[in-house]
């Protein structure tokens, strides 16, 4: 079912932000763009329709006009920050997104270390990326941000970062997440601009809140279970309401930081701001494409549901705490929302507890139930051979490919040499096979037995499917999952009662 019209939101999204600039008198646009441009799940997820990688490819579309510089924060860099979606550092991301950027032909102008600190993991990252020849900035914390605005509009101030070099029109400045200085970057550059005579503009892009949805939309809710951990809160963006008595929806960062944003692009061009409200710098143009808000609804609903079950998991984990897990619960007791709402929920767990009475052998049983894209659903569960999820991957490709379930697609012979290297040979304490090994092993008995081929080739079809798990899924496993496109959840238990848990 398709709520969004991606086709409509790449069109006029592109015509929208070329309208804040015109080339032909010399102006020159910084357009923050903040969320993830590529591989945006989380959008995908609530705008059923939404590409996944429609920023990107609308950028694309203005690439002869733009170039990009990257912002990372250098704490950090220190620190190891890690993307929860990817599971790599923001380094790491940076790395990525540049192969990224010019996959899709876009210049890469270079990468700004912000508030710049005399560390060796952060100059080692510099030198790796200037060894490689990506041009790299150090931006300092600016003195006086974010109250005494003669300060920042100095040469103490924005002065004492170098001026970014840059030649096309519209200047597009990402990072790898929150917190990375995309916002300094840009009005670093402002200053530095109007010094030169240059004019030039700023903008922001960000997907959520959509500002033209009420404020207790479903999708707008989803966004606020989506960043409880940074306590983001959509709020009525008074300061729009104000100037044109229209309601617009923002969140609490974007409202607190406007009226210093004003002050400072007011003192630096010596001209009244030309943006009234944060809704003014925004350039978003998401909600115009939804087409039935019916369905996109009911797919945010979901995704606050999703995001309950994942911070349950953080928790146990000790990677949040428990105002990040109320958050979403708020949200759901809100929509009268329940987690069997997630259908794979509950056929997960009424099939272990199934097994569990069935036989007492199975007390410690984990299963996992798949939604196919098509409603249909499988289980699998945990044995001596394979972790819950490889044996839930198996049955979905089995059905996806007509073949009966008594039939093996890896023979038990290959999983027992396997299990002996693993833990005879390399001495791992588990056993049981992960999804990722099954994987391989289905791939190499594909080489010799016609039903493994078929089923190999139906591992695409896996794209889109949902699933759930009665325990906490490795990190391994989880990985192979989203690699799979398979959007998975866990109930917040462990396998086992040890610690070291990977």
């Amino acid at each position: 079912m398709i709520g969004f019209d991606n086709k409509k939101y790449i069109e006029e999204q592109s015509k929208f932000i070329l309208e804040r600039i015109d080339p032909s008198k010399g102006e020159r646009l910084y357009l923050e763009f903040g969320g993830k441009l590529v591989h945006d799940k989380h959008a995908m997820r609530v705008l059923p329709g939404f590409d996944e990688n429609a920023k990107i490819k609308l950028l694309q579309k203005m690439k002869d006009q733009i170039e990009v510089i990257i912002c990372i924060y250098a704490g950090d860099i220190t620190r190891n920050k890690t993307r929860a979606d990817f599971g790599i550092t923001y380094d790491l991301e940076v790395l990525r997104l540049i192969d990224t950027f010019r996959k899709y032909d876009l210049s890469i102008n270079s990468v700004v270390i912000t508030r710049y600190e005399d560390h060796p993991d952060v100059n080692i990252f510099i030198n790796k990326l200037n060894r490689r020849g990506i041009r790299t900035y150090k931006h300092f914390y600016t003195k006086g941000y974010p109250t005494d605005v003669d300060t920042i509009v100095s040469e103490q101030g924005y002065g004492a970062n170098p001026y970014i070099e840059v030649t096309k029109p519209l200047v597009v400045v990402n990072g790898p997440g929150p917190g990375s200085g995309k916002l300094a970057t840009c009005l670093s550059q402002l200053y530095h601009e109007h010094l030169r005579g240059n004019k030039t503009r700023y903008a922001k892009f960000e997907t959520f809140p959509i500002w033209n949805l009420p404020l207790k939309h479903p999708v707008n809710m989803a966004y606020e279970a989506a960043t409880a951990d940074l306590k983001d809160v959509n709020v009525i963006d008074f300061f729009h309401l104000e100037a044109y008595g229209q309601m617009a929806v923002n969140y609490n960062r974007d409202m607190e930081v406007f009226p210093v944003v004003k002050r400072i692009i007011e003192k630096i061009t010596g001209e009244e701001a030309e943006y009234k409200s944060p809704t003014d710098m925004g350039v978003n143009r998401v909600g115009f494409s939804i087409i039935d808000d019916k369905i996109c609804q009911e797919a945010a609903c979901q995704e606050i549901v999703r995001r309950y079950l994942i911070s349950l998991c953080d928790y146990k984990k000790g990677i949040i705490d428990k105002d990040t897990v109320a958050k979403p619960k708020l949200l759901m007791d809100e929509l009268n929302l329940r987690v069997e709402d997630r259908t794979v929920v509950k056929r997960a767990r009424e099939y272990a507890e199934y097994k569990r009475t069935l036989d007492p052998k199975y007390e410690n049983v984990v299963v996992m139930a798949l939604e196919l894209p098509d409603g249909t659903i499988v289980t699998g569960r945990s044995s001596r051979r394979m972790v819950a999820s490889a044996a839930a991957v198996l049955n979905a490709i089995k059905t996806l490919s007509g073949i009966a379930d008594e039939i093996h697609l890896i023979s038990p012979n290959v999983l027992q040499t396997i299990q002996h290297l693993k833990t005879k040979i390399l001495n791992h304490e588990k056993s049981s096979l992960n999804c990722e090994e099954i994987l391989s092993a289905l791939t190499i008995s594909a080489t010799t037995n016609p039903s493994a081929q078929v089923a190999v080739e139906k591992l695409l079809l896996l794209k889109g499917s949902k699933a759930h798990c009665t325990a906490i899924l490795s990190d391994r496993d989880d990985q192979t999952l989203k690699d799979l496109g398979i959007d998975a959840t866990s109930d917040p238990e462990f396998l086992t009662n040890n610690l070291y848990y990977n």
